[in-house]
Formats: C-alpha cells, sequence, structure tokens
C-alpha cells in the first residue's frame, strides 16, 4: 500500500517548504526512494570526505569480515537513509496521527506499556538509525505519551524554527542539547519521559571510555546518571526501514540499573550495555546508520585527520 501525508497548514510555513514539500508528496514513496538513490550515488562520488570517513568506520566495525563491495553498499545506503530521513522530516510537517501511525509497525510495544504502568520515569535510548525524526513523533502519537527530546538546533534559525515545529508534534518537546541536565532533572522529577540519541562521539570530559564495536569509543553517561539517581527505566528503542516507506519500531528489554556502592562503577557498567545494544542492532541491519560521522574520533583522531564533520 502507497503511503502518503497530509497536507500542511499553509499559512504557518514558507511559502518555498510548501512547493517542497508538495514537490516531495507528488513523488510518492517509490520516487522518493529512487531520487534518493540516485542523490546518494553522486554522493558517494562527490563527497570524499564523509566517504572516506565512512570507511574509517566501517574498517573499525567489521575489519576483513566485510569486502570492499559490502563496504560500499553500506556507505551507499548510509548516504540514501540519511537523505530519505531529511525528505521525509520535511513531510511530517503537519501530519495527522492517523497518518503517521500508518507509516509505521510496532515490536514489542508491551516493553513500554509495562514501564509507564510503572509510574516511573522513562529514558529511551536511541541512535541515528533508520528515521530517528519519524520514530519518537510515532511513539508519542501511539501510546498517548509526551517526550522531551534533546537535540542540537540547526546554525540557519529559520530553517531551525520549522524543524522545531515539525519535531513538537503530538507532546514532543525539543530541549536544547547546550546546558540540557538541568531541563533533563526536571523531566525526571516529573516522572516524564525523555529521549536521548547517545551513539556519537564525545569529548572526553562528556563521554565515558567503552568498548563499541571491539574499539575504545567515548559515549554520553547521561541516561545512566539519570537511570541511578531517578530509578528511571531505561528502554533502547531503534527503528529501521522496512519498504514503501514504512518503519518498523523496535523496543528492548529495559537496561537494568545495577546500584552497588560504587555509582562510578554502576554508571560505566550501564553506559557499557547501553553501547553493546546499540552495537548488537547496527551489526544486524548496518545499513540505516550514520557511517558518515566520526564515531571513534575522540580516541583515534589521526584515522580521520583531514575529514572534519
Amino acid at each position: 500500500m502507497a503511503i502518503s501525508y497530509d497536507q500542511p497548514k499553509p499559512s504557518s510555513l514558507p511559502f518555498a517548504f510548501r512547493i517542497l514539500q508538495g514537490t516531495l508528496r507528488m513523488l510518492g514513496a517509490q520516487g522518493r526512494d529512487r531520487f534518493a538513490s540516485g542523490l546518494a550515488r553522486l554522493a558517494y562520488h562527490l563527497d570524499r570526505r564523509h566517504t572516506r570517513v565512512a570507511r574509517v568506520n566501517l574498517d573499525m566495525a567489521f575489519g576483513a569480515s566485510k569486502s570492499d563491495e559490502e563496504k560500499k553498499a553500506i556507505t551507499l545506503s548510509a548516504y540514501r537513509n540519511l537523505i530519505t530521513v531529511a525528505m521525509e522530516t520535511i513531510l511530517l510537517q503537519g501530519i495527522s496521527k492517523e497518518k503517521l501511525l500508518d507509516l509505521v509497525e510496532f515490536e514489542n510495544p508491551a516493553i513500554l506499556e509495562e514501564a509507564k504502568a510503572t509510574g516511573r520515569p522513562i529514558i529511551f535510548i536511541t541512535a541515528h538509525y533508520g528515521n530517528w525524526e519519524l520514530g519518537t513523533l510515532a511513539i508519542a502519537a501511539k501510546f498517548d505519551l509526551p517526550i522531551s527530546v534533546v537535540g542540537r538546533p540547526l546554525d540557519w534559525e529559520r530553517a531551525n524554527k520549522i524543524l522545531v515545529a515539525t519535531r513538537e508534534q503530538f507532546g514532543v518537546r525539543m530541549i536544547p542539547k547546550r546546558q540540557a541536565m538541568k531541563a533533563m532533572i526536571g523531566v525526571m522529577k516529573q516522572k516524564g519521559a525523555l529521549g536521548l540519541v547517545v551513539d556519537q562521539n564525545t569529548s572526553s570530559k562528556q563521554g565515558l571510555l567503552i568498548d563499541f564495536f571491539g574499539h575504545p569509543a567515548r559515549h554520553t553517561p547521561s541516561a545512566a546518571i539519570l537511570a541511578r539517581k531517578f530509578d528511571a527505566i531505561v528502554i533502547p528503542v531503534f527503528d529501521r526501514p522496512i519498504g514503501r516507506g514504512r518503519y518498523r519500531i523496535s523496543f528492548y528489554d529495559p537496561i537494568p540499573m545495577e546500584k552497588s556502592d560504587d555509582p562510578d562503577a554502576d554508571i560505566l557498567r550501564h553506559v557499557q550495555r547501553e553501547a553493546k545494544v546499540t552495537e548488537a542492532v547496527i551489526r544486524c541491519h548496518p545499513e540505516p546508520w550514520l557511517w558518515l560521522h566520526q564515531r571513534w574520533k575522540n580516541q583515534y583522531p589521526h584515522l580521520y585527520q583531514g575529514r572534519k564533520t
């Protein structure tokens, strides 16, 4: 079945944005997929910097277990997925709840229902995997669950206003990434739900050193810190494209916070488990992950020399 998107509210959107939305809508899911595939091939050859970054990451993650052709195919898929996310995010502006939920199916929803029933705060952890923008909105809409999401504002103010308006549908609230801890603590105190993307490189001051695909990498400890302090339930959730513009949103078993007399050890253990769940998802289906980011830069800066992203 072909997936369609609702018409946006024209008075609230710039004219050029409405034209772009209309063009993407007319293309349909198959047309957008063909366009994304062609643009991905072009980007693969012209954007040599990010293509090389992806190759470094794939070598780190898979070594010789995947061939050059397999790594090229995964890199093309990463480009295609990123382009698709951009197009679909534009189409999400003004979408109805019914149309939004037509785009997804849920796997293991009982995990979230059981967490909600406890009355404890909930922290969703995910990655730049599949369409992470769509996944948050769909969870909020399906489960009638307001979610506060930490994200970095876009540098272009007008585009950022549109993105924030798109993200803040169905009870989702954006928390600017800079100095977000105070707001996150507020969500936890109110027994609310928080969404964190935890798969990117951090500085030594901001991240803990864990194992990721067999190599040391920095990982944000925010979810673990909040879980330990506020008894929050940490649920990994990832959405994967399943064809024709649709996604499967999968909830994974909550990551337990095992408390001891050593809080630093407790937090590190939890963060490592977060990284392992993320790694397992990517290993199973590596194509939708954002391989274009310098994931291991903190520990291996020389590998990315001259490849700043």
